[in-house]
C-alpha cells in the first residue's frame, strides 16, 4: 500500500474526513484534480451558515428549542420513503450530532458565531409539515472561511507532522478494485495552473499516477455546476428542467466521480434529489461560467411570476424553497420578480456567499454594527446599480417599463402570449398596479387578511429578525419609502441532496446493500449520508454541517478499518 486512507477531494467533507484519520494515526493522502488555491471548495464560498439545535446563541435570543421540536420538523421535511433507510438513521445520527457536540466541537478548534441567529426555511404554514418552526441559521463569524480554517490549521499541522500529504491536479479517472473491494486509485497528472480560486483551471494531462490504500474516501461533490447532469436527473414532480439556469458553485462541482464509483459497484440513491433555489441573480462581477448568488430575502417583497402574477400563499420570500421551485416550473416560469422598495431592500436583502459579506468575512466588528443602522450593504447597493437584474425607478409604471425592457417583451403581445414556449410575457402595469394598490390597503390596519402582511407581522415578533432582517410593515408604493426596485429572479443551481448509499460508518454499498471493503463516501457526494439525509428538504444550515459530520464519520472509520 502506498498509504492508509486516500481521500478524493479538498473540499470540506475531505479536510474534515483527512484531518480525522490522520489524527486517529492513520498515513493519509489527499487529492483533489483543482490546485492550492481552491482549498476548503464550496465551503470557502458560503455564508457559514449552520443547523443547531438549542443553543446558547438561541437561548440568548429568547428561542426555545429542542431536540423533539427539531426532529419533528426534520421529518416532516424531508418526506422520506420507505427505501431511505439509511438517509432516516443519518436524519437521527445528524441531529444527535447538531444537538450535542457539534458545537462544542467546532468551538474548542477555535470556531465562533455571530450572535444573532436566522430564521431560514420558515416553512410551508403547517405545523406538521416542511420549515423551521424556530430560528436555528447560526452565522459563523468569518462565513465559509471561518468554517474551513479550523481544518486547513489542521492540514498545516498534519503535513508538518508527515502523518498527511496533499497532492494537488491530481484527477481520479477510476478505482481500483478487488473481489468486493475499493484499493485505490488510478488517474491523470494535470498541468499546473495559478488560475484565481473558484476559476476554471485546464485539463491538460501531463501524465498517470496510481496509488493503493487500505481506504479509500469519496469526497469530491455533487453535480451543481454540470447543468446537463441537472436536467438529466430533474424531479419529475418539479415539471421540466429550465432552460437556463445560473451556477451557485465553481465549475468544478462537475459529479465526475459519481460514476466511476459506480463503475467500481456502488449504490446511487436519490438522484432525482436536489436542492435550487429561486432567488438567483447574475453576479455583476463573476468568478466563474454563470456566476449566480443567492438573495437571502427577507419577508416582505412582493413576489410575482414572470407574468406578473402574485405567487400563492404560503410561498413568500424565505419561506419554501422547494414548492417555490415547484410551482415556478409547473407554470413554465424561467424567471420571476420581487418588487419593493429602498426601505425593504436596505433591511431585508443579504447575498449568500463569504465575498458578499466582507464585514462577516473579515470579522469587522464596527462594519458588522453597520448592519442594524439605516442603508444596504455594500454589496447589495452594488448590485443595485451594476446588477442586470435590477431595475429601479421612482413610478410603479417606469418600474413596469423596465422589467418589460430588461427581458426584451414586447408591448401589445398580451399578458398569455406563447405560454409554454418560453416566451418573454409582458407585463400589465395597470394589473401590477391593482396587485401593488390591493397589498398595500391591507397596511393600515395591525390586522387583516393578506397572508404575508401577517407572516410579516409575526417574524417581527422575533428580536433578531426586528433587529436586522425584517423591515415594519409598510406600503410598498409609500413615496418616502422609495424608489421602487424590482429584481428579476433566475434558477440557480447549487445542492446534490441524494448521493452514494452508505451507512452509519460511511462505507459505501453496492445494489445489494452490501458494503463495498475498503470504500467510503462523505459529503455531498453521499447526499451528505446514507444518500440523502436530508429526504427531499434542506432546514438550511445543513450542507456545511452535513459535510462536517459525515467527514468526521468517514475519516474516522477509515482509520479504525485500516
Amino acid at each position: 500500500m502506498d498509504t492508509d486512507v486516500l481521500v478524493i477531494g479538498t473540499g470540506l467533507s475531505g479536510l474534515v474526513a483527512a484531518t480525522q484519520a490522520a489524527r486517529a494515526g492513520a498515513r493519509v493522502v489527499l487529492l483533489d484534480q483543482e490546485g492550492e488555491q481552491d482549498l476548503g471548495g464550496q465551503a470557502y464560498w458560503s455564508f457559514g451558515g449552520l443547523f443547531l439545535i438549542d443553543s446558547p446563541e438561541q437561548r440568548r435570543m429568547g428561542i426555545r428549542d429542542s431536540f423533539e421540536l427539531a426532529r419533528a420538523d426534520w421529518m416532516g421535511s424531508a418526506g422520506f420513503e420507505e427505501h431511505d433507510v439509511w438517509p432516516r438513521r443519518w436524519a437521527e445520527a445528524y441531529l444527535d450530532f447538531a444537538h450535542g457536540e457539534k458545537r462544542a466541537w467546532l468551538h474548542a478548534m477555535g470556531h465562533r458565531f455571530f450572535p444573532v441567529v436566522g430564521w431560514a426555511e420558515r416553512g410551508d404554514g403547517t405545523a406538521d409539515g416542511h420549515g423551521n418552526s424556530v430560528p436555528r441559521f447560526h452565522i459563523t463569524w468569518g462565513t465559509g472561511p471561518g468554517v474551513v480554517a479550523p481544518f486547513l490549521a489542521r492540514t498545516k499541522e498534519l503535513i508538518s507532522a508527515g502523518r498527511l500529504q496533499v497532492r494537488f491536479r491530481h484527477r481520479v479517472d477510476a478505482l481500483l478494485t478487488g473481489p468486493g473491494s475499493v484499493t485505490g486509485v488510478r488517474g491523470s497528472l494535470l498541468a499546473p495552473d495559478d488560475s484565481p480560486r473558484g476559476v476554471a483551471s485546464n485539463r491538460e494531462v501531463t501524465g498517470e499516477f496510481e496509488l493503493r490504500a487500505g481506504a479509500t474516501v469519496i469526497a469530491s461533490g455533487g453535480i451543481g455546476a454540470n447543468h446537463a447532469l441537472v436536467r438529466q436527473n430533474w424531479p419529475t414532480d418539479l415539471g421540466t428542467p429550465p432552460r437556463t439556469m445560473i451556477s451557485g458553485v465553481p465549475e468544478y462541482v462537475d459529479g465526475r466521480m459519481i460514476p466511476i464509483a459506480q463503475a467500481a459497484g456502488a449504490h446511487l440513491l436519490n438522484p432525482t434529489r436536489m436542492w435550487h433555489y429561486t432567488e438567483g441573480i447574475r453576479n455583476w462581477d463573476p468568478v466563474w461560467a454563470g456566476h449566480g448568488i443567492r438573495i437571502l430575502p427577507g419577508p416582505s417583497s412582493l413576489w410575482l411570476d414572470d407574468r406578473g402574477r402574485r405567487l400563492p400563499v404560503p410561498l413568500f420570500p424565505g419561506s419554501d424553497t422547494r414548492a417555490t421551485l415547484k410551482h415556478l416550473r409547473e407554470i413554465d416560469a424561467e424567471h420571476s420578480w420581487f418588487v419593493l422598495n429602498q426601505r425593504t431592500i436596505e433591511k431585508e436583502f443579504a447575498l449568500s456567499g463569504s465575498e458578499q459579506n466582507p464585514d462577516l468575512t473579515g470579522k469587522s466588528v464596527r462594519a458588522t454594527l453597520g448592519r442594524a443602522r439605516a442603508g444596504a450593504t455594500a454589496p447589495v447597493e452594488a448590485f443595485k446599480r451594476h446588477g442586470e437584474d435590477f431595475v429601479v425607478a421612482d413610478s410603479l409604471e417606469e418600474l413596469v417599463a423596465g422589467m418589460n425592457a430588461l427581458t426584451g417583451a414586447e408591448a401589445g403581445a398580451g399578458a398569455g402570449a406563447g405560454a409554454g414556449t418560453g416566451a418573454r410575457h409582458v407585463l400589465d402595469p395597470v394589473e401590477i398596479r391593482r396587485i401593488v394598490e390591493a397589498r398595500d390597503a391591507q397596511v393600515e390596519n395591525d390586522f387583516g387578511k393578506d397572508a404575508q402582511l401577517a407572516a410579516i407581522r409575526q417574524a417581527r415578533g422575533f428580536l433578531g429578525d426586528r433587529l436586522i432582517r425584517v423591515a415594519p410593515v409598510h406600503r410598498i408604493l409609500d413615496p418616502e419609502a422609495g424608489p421602487l426596485i424590482a429584481v428579476r429572479l433566475h434558477i440557480l443551481t447549487r445542492k446534490t441532496l441524494g448521493g452514494l448509499h452508505t451507512d452509519l460508518q460511511a462505507r459505501v454499498l453496492d445494489a445489494t446493500g452490501t458494503p463495498i471493503d475498503g470504500l467510503y463516501a462523505a459529503g455531498e457526494a453521499a447526499g451528505f449520508g446514507g444518500g440523502g439525509m436530508h429526504g427531499f428538504n434542506s432546514l438550511e444550515g445543513t450542507f456545511l454541517g452535513g459535510c462536517l459530520f459525515s467527514g468526521r464519520v468517514a475519516g474516522r472509520a477509515a482509520a479504525a478499518a485500516v
